[in-house]
C-alpha cells in the first residue's frame, strides 16, 4: 500500500500524525507532493517506516538544505517531477501548480497514476484511464482538515483525516 501526502507546510504535529497513520497502516512507500517548506521538518519524518519520495512545491525555500536533511534520513528528493514505478504502477509525482499540466500528463497515457498537491483540496478523478490523486493538505491550514491518502489494489484511493 502507498501513502500519499502533500502541503505539510511546517506543521510538525500534522507530519507526526501522518507518519503515525502511515506506520499503523503499514504502507511501504510514501509520496509527498511538495510544500514541505523547511528542512527542520525532516526530524518528524525520521520515524516513518516506509520509503519516502518527495518533490518540491512552490513554497519550498532552501532546496539545497531540504535535499541534504531529507537525504540524511534516507528520503529521495525527486526535484520538481518524479517518474516512479512502485508496486507495479507507473506514477507521476508533482506539486501540480497548473491544472492544465496535471491534466496533460494524465491525458498522455504514459502513467497509471498522477499524484499532485497544491490545491489543498483532497480528491481523485480519472482522465483517459489515468487516476489523478490529490491527498489534500496534511497541514490543515486552508481547509481546516488534515488529510492524507492511501492507495492500494484492495482499497483503491482512500482520503483520510488524520
Amino acid at each position: 500500500m502507498i501513502g500519499i501526502m502533500s502541503d505539510s507546510h511546517d506543521n510538525l504535529e500534522a507530519i507526526k500524525d501522518a507518519v503515525k497513520f502511515f506506520n499503523e497502516k503499514k504502507v511501504t512507500t510514501v509520496l509527498h507532493a511538495g510544500d514541505i517548506i523547511s528542512p527542520f521538518t525532516s526530524r518528524a519524518f525520521k520515524e516513518l517506516d516506509a520509503r519516502l519520495y518527495f518533490v518540491f512545491g512552490n513554497n519550498d525555500g532552501d532546496r539545497n538544505l531540504l535535499r541534504k536533511k531529507f537525504n540524511n534520513i534516507g528520503a529521495e528528493c525527486c526535484e520538481d517531477f518524479a517518474d516512479l514505478n512502485i508496486e507495479g504502477k507507473h506514477i507521476a509525482l508533482l506539486h501540480g501548480i497548473y491544472e492544465s499540466q496535471v491534466n496533460a500528463i494524465a491525458e498522455s497515457g504514459h502513467f497509471d497514476i498522477v499524484v499532485r498537491g497544491h490545491t489543498h483540496v483532497a480528491g481523485s478523478k480519472e482522465i483517459n484511464k489515468t487516476l489523478i490523486v490529490n491527498p489534500g493538505e496534511t497541514a490543515g491550514v486552508l481547509t481546516g482538515k488534515k488529510t492524507v491518502a492511501l492507495l492500494g489494489p484492495e482499497i483503491g484511493v482512500q482520503i483520510n483525516e488524520i
